[in-house]
């Protein structure tokens, strides 16, 4: 068994981490081969993209990057070591835009979180035997840095959506 079924078998409100398991809210199209691992607010999910194997990704159809698609994490395991650093897949999924004092900001400004937050990050850690990042910005900026982005295939709807020209 996966991780990824290990997790899924913990059955919990992992909304409280934005990793919300309901259909798909808002309209913003998934890459190609995508798997939605969980949703945050409208239009921003998770994924794994089946071409890149267990990566995780982030879909932002509102991004501040030219990158509406973009990796997290090089393992599901990662990825929930990364949330249990940030205490949800928010700050992660901003790291694109953000240097490292305004991604240290943001933590220290959202350090106040909910006690069914603290149970679903809890649950994380003991049963799936993780602990947190010990430095996720360098992490997901490295990975960033050195993924090949050609990987990433959009959707025809995307272009339809969005006006952007097909490549």
């Amino acid at each position: 068994m996966t991780l990824y079924q290990q997790y899924l078998e913990l059955n919990m409100d992992t909304s409280w981490i934005g990793l919300e398991k309901s259909e798909a809210p808002g309209n913003f199209c998934p890459p190609a081969g995508a798997r939605i691992i969980g949703w945050e607010c409208e239009g921003i999910h998770y994924c794994f993209i089946e071409s890149c194997g267990e990566m995780v990704f982030a879909v932002n159809p509102d991004s501040c990057t030219d990158k509406v698609v973009y990796p997290l994490a090089r393992s599901f395991s990662d990825f929930l070591s990364l949330v249990l650093a940030g205490k949800s897949t928010t700050p992660l999924e901003q790291i694109i835009w953000m240097d490292k004092e305004q991604f240290n900001r943001f933590l220290l400004e959202h350090s106040q979180i909910e006690p069914a937050q603290t149970k679903v990050l809890q649950m994380i850690q003991t049963q799936l035997h993780l602990s947190p990042h010990p430095a996720p910005y360098e992490y997901v900026r490295n990975l960033q840095a050195e993924f090949d982005y050609s990987r990433i295939r959009l959707k025809d709807e995307y272009y339809d959506l969005t006006g952007f020209e097909r490549p």
